[in-house]
């Protein structure tokens, strides 16, 4: 059997690795499996499209068979793979197609986390993990003015800012004392909350969304101290759940994602993950730069060379125009402290250990311009 690479998943992860296998091997056969409709496009661009005035249809750089032709793969869309068979070195479909490989790239991603709310308004609450999500919302908001976002977190913020632009009321409400409570330091939290407000967010903060009941035409949240909100549409923004049943069938080992060695390897030889569903060094990062470096070095792999992945420092841009951020999150498990600067303009929040070694950052305002200054000076996220 001719060389074939089998790459589950069409996202971000599974196309980077596609694109540079073919820029390393132009020989193996390359058959990408897509449970939806195979395109290609940035999905970090859903949380800001509507303010830049993108259409769902704009976002996408190329459908499935554009793509198949630029990179010279086979891509199925709309394909779902219900069973790995290791020792038969094959994938089953759910329509019990086999499809064998020698060598598998899992690039599942991740599932929106859905909180354990009661309530008969549950099944009205949109989530946003794909394409497809974004246009049933952008359907659902024609003619509505109020919205709900459960979630203070980084893809929370980030539509609260696109939102309120476009115009819309929004409410975001989250357990935490501040947005971004997981990146931030408290004065960072404090200045991107005043600048979204001056926005027109309305935040919700130390409130924990208990129920969501049908109120006629519209949606009632009831925090656990017994106040409520009103709104036409709720959106569920709590984080990410790497999809690991697949790979967990088949015998492979998972934690919070699919377990990889540093060549991105599974406990079998010829299974490889990457991206939002694959857990590195006991490390999961769904964001894009990690994505980027793992696919170079899978597909060194893949193509011959074993290549060891690398993280390098990687700074995220958080996209919220109201409050420019760039945050580079340091290993909190490395004792240290943040040292703070704040004024009306920005927050430089630099997270350093006993003797003062930079360890993190977290840029805000006007204090984003020192991005470039401070990154060299960050230790490697995996050396």
């Amino acid at each position: 059997m001719k060389n074939s690479v089998v790459i589950i998943g069409s996202g971000l992860a599974g196309y980077a690795v596609a694109r540079e296998l073919r820029k390393l091997n132009t020989e193996f056969d390359v058959i990408m499996l897509s449970a939806d409709h195979g395109g290609f496009y940035s999905k970090p661009m859903l949380s800001n499209a509507l303010s830049s005035g993108k259409t769902p249809e704009s976002i996408v750089n190329g459908d499935a068979t554009q793509m198949a032709s630029q990179l010279k793969i086979s891509i199925r869309p709309h394909c779902r793979v219900s069973a790995i068979d290791q020792a038969a070195r094959a994938v089953t479909l759910a329509d019990g197609e086999k499809i064998p490989y020698s060598q598998l790239v899992l690039a599942l991603g991740a599932d929106q986390v859905h909180l354990p709310l009661s309530g008969d308004g549950v099944a009205n609450i949109l989530t946003i993990n794909d394409l497809d999500d974004y246009k049933k919302f952008r359907i659902a908001l024609t003619g509505k003015k109020r919205i709900s976002i459960i979630g203070a977190g980084l893809i929370g913020c980030e539509f609260a800012n696109d939102l309120a632009t476009a115009g819309y009321h929004v409410d975001v409400i989250d357990i935490s004392a501040q947005p971004l409570g997981r990146l931030l330091p408290s004065a960072g939290g404090a200045f991107i909350r005043q600048r979204l407000e001056a926005a027109g967010v309305v935040f919700h903060l130390n409130a924990t969304t208990q129920s969501i009941d049908q109120a006629q035409e519209r949606l009632r949240l009831t925090f656990a101290d017994g106040s409520a909100i009103e709104s036409d549409i709720v959106l569920s923004a709590v984080g990410l759940r790497a999809r690991t049943k697949l790979a967990a069938s088949a015998g492979i080992p998972v934690n919070r994602g699919i377990v990889v060695n540093r060549l991105l390897q599974t406990q079998f030889d010829d299974i490889y993950a990457l991206g939002d569903c694959a857990e590195v060094a006991g490390k999961v990062l769904p964001f894009v730069m990690p994505i980027t470096h793992a696919a170079r070095a899978l597909a060194a792999t893949l193509a011959g060379n074993p290549t060891e992945v690398r993280y390098p420092a990687m700074p995220v841009i958080v996209k919220t125009p109201a409050c420019p951020a760039v945050v580079s999150p340091p290993d909190f498990t490395i004792k240290g402290e943040w040292h703070v600067e704040a004024d009306q303009n920005g927050v430089k929040a630099l997270y350093k250990d006993d003797t003062g070694r930079l360890l993190g950052y977290a840029l805000l305002g006007a204090a984003t311009q020192e991005k470039n200054s401070l990154t060299p000076h960050l230790p490697p996220v995996l050396e």
